[in-house]
């Protein structure tokens, strides 16, 4: 992985991280200085908005984590192993909570339901991605273990010569 390219996706993690938070205390800010007007369950939204908040900011540390063994070239490593584990759980606690915000919007969808539709297919794509995650982690764990392998026979191979 380039230097360019490590640069370009650290600077859009920091971007999107600095985002997450202005976002989060937005929403402890509302949650704590602005009263419910009755249309919709605003205080239930906004825990799960910060609990989500939450689950994007630990995948993005993880991806952080990530991308610093990709360019010490430690990756194919089990270590990598509890980072993309982490990234898998926060994606998946992101769809539940999306599963969450559309189990409270449905009610007022009542004459539109396609809304709720449309947004309980959105979590499904959400949990399509942690499917993809987790067979890109299947993968590593092949690299890893073909990385294992070819040490293995490197060392039989110089005990030979």
């Amino acid at each position: 992985m380039g230097k360019l390219t490590v640069r370009a996706l650290r600077a859009v993690l920091v971007v999107v991280l600095v985002g997450t938070v202005f976002v989060q205390a937005s929403m402890v800010w509302a949650l704590a200085t602005d009263p419910e007007d009755g249309s919709l369950p605003l205080t239930p939204l906004r825990v799960i908005t910060i609990l989500g908040v939450v689950s994007v900011q630990v995948a993005l540390v993880c991806v952080w984590r990530l991308v610093s063994m990709v360019r010490r070239g430690t990756v194919f490593s089990h270590a990598a192993f509890r980072y993309v584990d982490i990234v898998i759980g926060a994606i998946v606690a992101i769809a539940l909570l999306w599963f969450a915000v559309t189990a409270l919007n449905a009610p007022g969808q009542r004459e539109d339901p396609g809304v709720t539709v449309i947004m309980g297919g959105i979590g499904l794509a959400v949990l399509g991605v942690a499917l993809v995650v987790l067979l890109l982690r299947m993968l590593l764990a092949q690299a890893v273990a073909r990385d294992v392998e070819a040490a293995q026979m490197r060392d039989e191979l110089d005990e030979v010569i």
